[in-house]
């Protein structure tokens, strides 16, 4: 189909999307935005008793003489009924299964070249010193040291407050992320909400 330019609004009651149609078979992705294509273990050990766990991937065409997509990902986390133990143990619900917040690929969050935390509900309770790691296993749990995964330091994140802003760099694919606790405290969460960014770009196919 040719392009098309509209001089006014284009309206939608259900929002838009762009999809991608692959040439060789037909098949058509949609590349505006989703969740997260592997978000936290459902009814695991990541989500605490607020419940609030949210993901969004966004891709941005600016060329559309070109497939170059920036694709931004999108983590919202309530901690309140998580629980932090002792520095370098990993944050989750106790006792509830597997704590990473969802995996990183090529194919869903694109190349990654960026990360940042920021804080817009200071921590309570638990530990407010928090980092971001990554690591090859899906199998870390609440009170597991993350130092047992194959992991890497993503933020190194200090104590949260409202408004603080810490920043880190790549992830390699294929990763799953944990929040990790960097000083010790051991209790749950009453309070903290966490947006984490990751920022990558990707060619559609």
């Amino acid at each position: 189909m040719a392009n098309t330019t509209f001089n006014g609004p284009v309206r939608s009651e259900n929002g838009f999307e762009t999809v991608s149609k692959n040439a060789a078979t037909g098949a058509i992705t949609i590349t505006s935005g989703s969740k997260m294509a592997t978000e936290a273990a459902a009814a695991a050990g990541i989500e605490g008793t607020a419940e609030v766990y949210i993901t969004q991937v966004e891709r941005f065409k600016s060329d559309t003489s070109t497939n170059v997509n920036l694709v931004k990902t999108t983590i919202m986390l309530d901690l309140t009924g998580l629980a932090s133990t002792a520095a370098g143990d990993i944050i989750g619900k106790a006792d509830s299964g597997v704590a990473y917040l969802g995996r990183v690929t090529t194919a869903n969050t694109g190349v990654v070249f960026g990360v940042t935390m920021e804080c817009f509900e200071a921590p309570a309770g638990g530990d407010p010193d928090i980092d971001l790691y990554s690591a090859t296993e899906a199998t870390g749990v609440e009170n597991g040291a993350i130092s047992d995964l194959t992991e890497t330091l993503i933020i190194n994140g200090g104590d949260a407050a409202v408004g603080t802003r810490t920043v880190g760099g790549t992830i390699v694919a294929d990763q799953y992320l944990y929040l990790v606790a960097g000083a010790t405290t051991n209790a749950d969460y009453t309070a903290g909400r966490l947006i984490i960014t990751i920022l990558g770009y990707d060619v559609a196919s």
